[in-house]
């Protein structure tokens, strides 16, 4: 009995620091009222944070957009499903619940905005470097990343972007019609869908960035990433651009297939180039 009861304890201590030295919590993003007031009350920012050991953090972090049209959101496949990847390269993971547009833009994008001030201010609590965080958005959260980076203030402009196969333009000829009218209505302003046609704002300031896209993609077209890539070498912005042959939408974090081993590869190879 003695012997049982010395290896409960033990088996019980390993597992508390196992869970000590990998931490994952869930918070709201907002502790009182949202800067931007959106259409419904019932949809609440959240953010899920999952922390590498301490002792094998790089100081690195990755704020996490899924997609989903802007009507929905890929929780899992699209968000939580990275944070293992990037914890297992000391890299800290938040993935952002955002609330939906519903024909007002300032919504999602005061949340995302908001998610990487919340980043830089617990830089400290949660061994942060708070000048090397970026942003990793699919899809419609792709076109959140890229708004992220070319339209936010310092403060919450992201040190890079990965985007998998991001829309990145609000154009109603080349658009996502669905996420274009979530986004932005349906009676959307010209002025509007080009401010928030990241293609068409690119700047010096915007962060270097890493674009997936499957060949066969058939909601979101490739020349999307090709010509954002386009354009951030025009701006002398660094960029990579990974087009999988064979593959469709949505691949998102699945891990199963030789090209998902490979977009894993592929992106570790790019985070560890600067």
């Amino acid at each position: 009995m003695r012997f049982k009861k010395i290896f409960f304890i033990a088996a019980f201590c390993v597992a508390s620091l196992a869970v000590a030295a990998q931490q994952s919590f869930t918070m709201d993003l907002y502790s009182g009222r949202p800067t931007v007031k959106g259409t419904d009350k019932n949809d609440t920012a959240r953010v899920y944070v999952y922390l590498p050991d301490a002792s094998r953090s790089t100081g690195r972090a990755v704020l996490i957009l899924p997609g989903g049209a802007y009507e929905w959101l890929s929780m899992e496949n699209e968000g939580s499903g990275f944070a293992e990847y990037f914890n297992n390269l000391g890299i800290a993971a938040v993935v952002l619940k955002y609330r939906m547009p519903h024909g007002k833009p300032l919504v999602p994008i005061s949340d995302a905005e908001e998610a990487m001030r919340l980043i830089r201010r617990s830089a400290q609590q949660w061994h942060i470097n708070p000048s090397d965080v970026g942003v990793l958005g699919s899809s419609a959260g792709g076109h959140l990343a890229a708004t992220l980076s070319t339209l936010a203030k310092e403060d919450a402009r992201p040190n890079f972007q990965i985007l998998f196969y991001p829309l990145l333009t609000m154009m109603p000829e080349n658009t996502h019609k669905g996420a274009h009218d979530s986004f932005l209505g349906k009676k959307a302003k010209k002025k509007d869908e080009r401010l928030y046609s990241p293609m068409l704002q690119v700047n010096r300031h915007t962060p270097r960035a890493l674009i997936f896209f499957g060949e066969k993609d058939d909601l979101v077209p490739t020349w999307n990433g090709t010509d954002y890539y386009l354009e951030l070498y025009r701006h002398d912005v660094p960029a990579s651009i990974f087009i999988y042959p064979g593959v469709g939408h949505g691949f998102g974090s699945t891990k199963n297939g030789a090209v998902n081993m490979s977009k894993f590869a592929d992106m570790r190879s790019w985070l560890q180039s600067f």
